[in-house]
């Protein structure tokens, strides 16, 4: 039997959608691992070096810490060795959203057994879909892992149908313009996958192609998108934090002037949804369509937002 420490919340939800669950053995701090909720009794290995107060500080602190060349995590490496892991799974995308691989790296080599590590790294929603692959094939669920992956791509192809569909259907279709707000102070438009995601959905996101990481970006270059939905998402923050970051936003004449010329506005929980690497990236296309589409039938049930606008 293996003992599977995950240290990236998408790769939880993989683990325990494949099968893996009652092999895993422990976790990271992130709030992201609450889902499902049966493993947040496990134990925690990590945590973060930074505090939440707001976008604006908790960039500065970030900042700071990468100018330094330091980790923003601390791992509790004596707990690790402890639990004596067969597989550790963990990402080399964003040192800022989970504890970086070197330092997981560094443990595991002074291990005895060593564990494998399990790294995920996707960019797309192609690549989300080849995690689940490789997480099966890692913990031997490769079955199960085939029949889930193939039941979510067949999601995702019928929100691909619907905006072919409509596209079809409507000669002068205007897809549209959606600004997805991944942070709000600095300004970080959606990156990777969501973009991609927007535009299965049958919308599009001139400000950042699909693919492309997310990076800093002016209040000018928002501005000159003049989008039609502004979707207000910060990475790691859940629905009640990220209220109190739209009040802020909505002090700024810029950003009053673009919700009042956008046709919808909503917020999103960032925690749990986009920018979570996981299964549920199925379920935000399918919310996409609800949204651009006006297509209730496609709102996933308990999907965590609001619309504001």
């Amino acid at each position: 039997m293996e003992r599977i420490i995950s240290l990236l919340p998408s790769a939880a939800e993989i683990i325990c959608l494949v099968g893996g669950e009652q092999e895993m053995v422990a976790r990271s701090h992130e709030g992201g691992h609450d889902f499902p909720s049966t493993i947040q009794k496990l134990p925690i290995l990590t945590r973060s070096k930074t505090s939440f107060t707001t976008s604006a500080d908790v960039d500065c602190q970030v900042s700071a810490a990468l100018a330094q060349g330091d980790s923003l995590y601390d791992l509790d490496v004596d707990q690790l060795k402890v639990l004596k892991p067969t597989i550790i799974v963990t990402q080399d995308l964003c040192n800022v959203c989970s504890i970086d691989l070197v330092s997981v790296q560094r443990v595991a080599s002074k291990m005895d057994p060593r564990p494998e590590i399990v790294t995920l790294n996707p960019t797309s929603v192609a690549e989300v879909m080849e995690s689940i692959t490789t997480v099966g094939n890692a913990i031997g669920r490769q079955e199960n892992a085939a029949k889930v992956r193939s039941e979510l791509e067949g999601r995702i192809q019928r929100c691909i149908d619907v905006a072919t569909q409509v596209t079809q259907d409507t000669p002068d279709y205007q897809p549209k313009k959606v600004m997805f707000f991944e942070w709000t102070d600095p300004i970080y438009p959606a990156g990777h996958w969501t973009p991609e995601m927007i535009e299965m959905a049958g919308g599009v996101h001139p400000i950042n192609p699909p693919g492309i990481p997310s990076k800093r970006v002016s209040v000018a270059d928002v501005v000159a998108t003049q989008p039609d939905v502004l979707i207000i998402c910060p990475c790691g923050l859940d629905l009640e934090t990220t209220r109190k970051e739209y009040a802020l936003l909505k002090e700024k004449e810029w950003f009053r002037d673009l919700s009042s010329q956008a046709t919808t506005v909503a917020l999103v929980d960032g925690n749990q949804m986009f920018n979570r690497s996981g299964p549920r990236l199925v379920e935000c296309t399918e919310w996409l369509v609800m949204l651009l589409h006006d297509r209730p039938d496609f709102e996933p049930v308990g999907f965590p937002w609001e619309r504001v606008k």
